[in-house]
């Protein structure tokens, strides 16, 4: 943790054209997020008095992603891509009254940990950028230091050969004082070969005013930025292989490891099961010995221990299973509790509802929840039971030990202890059946 304040200013305006998308670069999803909420979930651990982000192309798209991921985060507008000086300059506004470290990430640089984002806001130095040895420097901007400290950063497109043989490379990060950062910012030129206003230039003007730069170094992989879709494959390959090496280490079993996809905040405690072909989306806990089994697909639900999921089950946004609960095959809850103990074993739709503890839903029962404008609840009481085939249409309430018949349609509320069968009354024709099937086949055979 900072001795000082930290504010962190994300810049996420970029288009991102070799994306080849209408979508901005940042709002491409890795490990079930747009990239920008790795860029904020990073700056969340440091606890900051202030999040901003620089929006620019698809700045409302930018802005609504963003809110929905972290709603305190204040949003400015950078509406000419001028540099990453520039894009630092539009939030200054907001930081006008702060004091202590302004922390500059991006939001299409999604590994950067947060041992190394402690190590850069507990920095002494006055002005201090993130720097990894490459191995291969190729297009990146050296940075040229002596035992002084960082003495300055050159770009590619601006260094001499020798500069060039330099592999300690700029990440483009920087953490540096408030007020140094507004003492400075405005003295930014575009006199270079891309005619922007570059954010490192700040080493230079920093060391002309006898303040300390330094340099803080990570590992090659923390700094990857994704600029193609190909570079976008392989940052999902490179999270999803940490995620599951994650998992194994804190003691949960995959039974197939390459075959389960997580999320940037999937929770899952120690002895829980996870089966092959099982799919993360966001929002999901899983709770110490539960077990998803294979082919499932889970997302903003929490799952308690002791329950069982799947196979081929789908748990959505609102999904709530207490313990012991068994949801089987072909199993779709949305938006639904579902109390300790309930068995909901097959080809069963349960939305908009609450299940008491140790009901059993019988296969092919359905919670009508939806009239074409509103949506409605379901209420089922403990030990009830629902036969197979029921179509709940809500809004309706089952009492407490109360049954259903198989094949009913229930739409006035059912009192505890009572059953209820709505279902039409069986009429049999003999004989009918053979002289039905027998006009049919002639009026075929007829064309």
């Amino acid at each position: 943790m900072a001795d000082k304040p930290v504010a962190v200013v994300i810049l996420a305006a970029g288009q991102g054209s070799r994306m080849q998308s209408d979508l901005p670069k940042v709002l491409h999803r890795l490990g079930g997020v747009p990239l920008v909420g790795h860029a904020l979930a990073a700056a969340r651990s440091l606890e900051p008095a202030e999040i901003i982000v620089v929006a620019g192309h698809g700045a409302n798209e930018v802005e609504k992603a963003t809110k929905n991921l972290e709603p305190d985060a204040r949003i400015v507008l950078q509406s000419e891509q001028l540099g990453t000086g520039h894009a630092v300059r539009q939030a200054l506004p907001l930081l006008e009254e702060f004091e202590g470290k302004v922390i500059v990430l991006y939001g299409d640089t999604p590994f950067i940990g947060e041992d190394t984002l402690a190590a850069l806001a507990s920095h002494t130095a006055d002005l201090v950028v993130l720097g990894f040895e490459a191995e291969d420097p190729g297009r990146y901007g050296r940075l040229v230091v002596t035992e002084a400290g960082l003495e300055r950063i050159v770009e590619f497109k601006d260094a001499d050969e020798a500069t060039r043989l330099i592999a300690l490379c700029n990440s483009g990060v920087m953490a540096l004082d408030a007020g140094l950062l507004r003492q400075l910012i405005g003295r930014l030129t575009n006199e270079n070969a891309a005619g922007e206003y570059y954010l490192t230039d700040l080493v230079a003007l920093a060391r002309a005013e006898d303040r300390r730069a330094d340099v803080v170094t990570c590992d090659e992989e923390e700094t990857l930025g994704i600029n193609t879709r190909a570079e976008l494959a392989s940052a999902e390959a490179a999270f999803q292989a940490r995620a599951r090496a994650e998992a194994l280490e804190n003691g949960v079993t995959l039974s197939d490891p390459a075959t389960v996809w997580f999320s940037l905040d999937t929770a899952i405690g120690r002895d829980a099961i996870v089966g092959q072909n099982v799919v993360f989306g966001p929002g999901v806990t899983v709770e110490s010995g539960a077990e998803i089994l294979p082919f499932c697909h889970l997302e903003g639900c929490h799952i308690s221990s002791g329950a069982t999921v799947g196979p081929f089950a789908r748990l959505r946004t609102g999904a709530e299973l207490g313990g012991e609960v068994h949801v089987g095959n072909f199993v779709e809850i949305k938006n639904a509790v579902l109390d300790e103990g309930v068995k909901v074993g097959h080809l069963t739709y349960l939305g908009d509802a609450h299940i008491g503890e140790h009901s059993n839903i019988g296969a092919g029962t359905i919670t009508c929840n939806y009239d074409g404008v509103m949506k409605h609840r379901t209420e089922i009481g403990a030990n009830a039971f629902i036969g197979s085939d029921t179509m709940l249409v809500a809004p309706v309430r089952v009492g407490a030990q109360a049954v259903t018949g198989s094949g009913s349609v229930i739409t006035v509320d059912v009192e505890d202890g009572a059953l209820a069968i709505g279902r039409a009354r069986q009429a049999t024709k003999p004989g009918l059946g053979v002289r039905l099937m027998q006009a049919l086949r002639a009026k075929k055979e007829k064309g």
